[in-house]
């Protein structure tokens, strides 16, 4: 009797893990592909909501299941909703989302805008060594973005040179078309460049392979295979 009941007692608790597993992936999923620095404030408090309702149902047996699920799914749907108003609306994106705050304009810091971020100047120095200015005498400008990252423009005379620059033609480069991955076939990308499973075959038969035998293999834009074997 003893043993049915913690075996019920354990089945309960995996089955509570996995569902709210599920469902809290798709909830983030569903709020967008942003990475952590970049969600805004909302977005945020949204998200350490959805972490403790997930652990509620977990710690309390005595809490029915739907007791947490409700409000993880509104806040949810809200989430979405709010996402989707911010698209059409940039007076209600300024305020749950903020705006950007130029820190440095015309290689002077502007204190004031600093403040109004509480932005000090160990982290803008801390920020700017990040991207490899050491002096922020190279600094034409810099924008405190909506995410809390820096974005610098350095003075025209201590950016790297670029063929542009020089007037120096450069080709097309594209992404690559990923072939092979995982010994899988991807059938879809081989497609889109006009290929088939047949001329891949043939072509990996040339360096004694099959695609099973394949970790990765990628065109690129030049025509250039690249191959690496399991």
């Amino acid at each position: 009797m003893q043993t049915g009941w913690c075996f019920c007692l354990l089945w309960e608790y995996i089955y509570r893990t996995v569902f709210i597993y599920f469902l809290v992936l798709i909830l983030i999923r569903a709020m967008g592909k942003r990475e952590i620095g970049q969600l805004s404030p909302f977005d945020f408090v949204v998200a350490i909501i959805i972490a403790e309702l997930a652990v509620i149902p977990l710690e309390r047996r005595d809490l029915a299941l739907w007791h947490s699920i409700l409000p993880l799914v509104i806040l949810g749907l809200l989430e979405v909703i709010v996402s989707y108003a911010t698209l059409f609306s940039h007076t209600l994106r300024g305020l749950i989302c903020g705006h950007p705050q130029i820190i440095i304009k015309n290689g002077v810091l502007l204190r004031k805008e600093m403040r109004k971020a509480r932005y000090n100047l160990d982290e803008l120095l801390a920020h700017l060594r990040e991207k490899g200015i050491v002096d922020p005498a190279n600094v034409e400008f810099a924008v405190l973005e909506t995410s809390g990252k820096l974005s610098v423009i350095e003075k025209s005379q201590h950016r790297p040179v670029t063929p542009a620059d020089l007037g120096i033609p450069t080709p097309y480069e594209g992404l690559p078309t990923v072939l092979v991955m995982d010994g899988t076939t991807m059938i879809k990308d081989l497609k889109e460049i006009n290929l088939d499973e047949n001329w891949l075959c043939e072509v990996l038969k040339e360096r004694g392979l099959t695609p099973r035998k394949v970790l990765l293999a990628t065109l690129g834009t030049d025509g250039r295979l690249f191959v690496s074997k399991k």
